[in-house]
């Protein structure tokens, strides 16, 4: 199995990550982000390919980033206006850059790319530390569910055309909460694989992990339009703030 660290995702999916990982929801993350960031500077961790932070910046944002892999950071500066954004290279969970900072945000299911709790609890500690007083941290998660699983795994069909299919399997281990990821991307010229680990969380532990970090859960949301978190909801955005002092 291929061992992840922090630049094991971008190298497997920077070339293609634009068009394989649109979620369809960047205009209103993005126009929530820049709502409740007001003037204040921005921290994006795992900034990518500036899916989020180039828009935040043309709106007149003053944005950050932490990025763990280097191609992702060339597909980035490769952008209009991706070379004038500070990025710093390294580990989300650990690595230093200057603060203060009011406003951070980590989107997509980010969190859950750190392969285990202590990392995770480390991320939130870090964010602590490079937030100003009073500064928020907003997190997007999806929330784990286990539909279509059976002895702890699950295969499907992502896409299927005249000469492509893309299949996924994944097996799912409940003591480590771990999903581990396998997609077969078929067409004519060969097949490739694409792995992902995912260490999850439910909503209750990563309010705990933000409360070890001095962090206060200030609001809910099932969806980026505010939408009321409840038990249906298949993604949260959770917005957490330092104490004023």
């Amino acid at each position: 199995m291929i061992r992840f660290d922090e630049t094991t995702f971008g190298t497997l999916n920077a070339d293609a990550y634009d068009q394989l990982h649109d979620p369809g929801t960047t205009d209103e993350s993005v126009a929530l982000i820049s709502e409740l960031a007001g003037a204040g500077r921005i921290l994006e961790l795992a900034i990518g390919t500036g899916r989020m932070a180039l828009p935040l910046a043309a709106r007149g944002h003053d944005v950050s980033g932490i990025e763990g892999s280097p191609e992702m950071i060339a597909q980035l500066r490769a952008k209009p206006g991706g070379a004038a954004l500070f990025v710093v290279q390294g580990d989300m969970a650990d690595v230093a850059i200057d603060g203060p900072f009011d406003f951070a945000f980590l989107v997509f299911n980010t969190l859950f790319n750190l392969p285990d709790q202590e990392s995770q609890i480390r991320l939130f500690a870090n964010m602590a530390r490079k937030l100003a007083p009073g500064g928020q941290f907003l997190v997007e998660a999806f929330v784990p569910e286990f539909s279509g699983f059976s002895n702890h795994q699950r295969l499907a069909t992502k896409s299927l055309g005249m000469e492509t299919l893309c299949i996924e399997a994944v097996q799912h281990d409940p003591v480590q909460q771990t999903l581990h990821f396998q997609r077969a991307h078929i067409n004519n010229t060969g097949t490739r694989l694409v792995p992902l680990p995912l260490r999850y969380a439910y909503p209750a532990e990563i309010d705990l992990m933000a409360r070890l970090a001095g962090l206060t859960l200030q609001a809910r949301w099932g969806g980026w339009h505010r939408q009321e978190f409840t038990a249906e909801s298949k993604m949260h955005v959770s917005l957490y703030k330092k104490a004023d002092s």
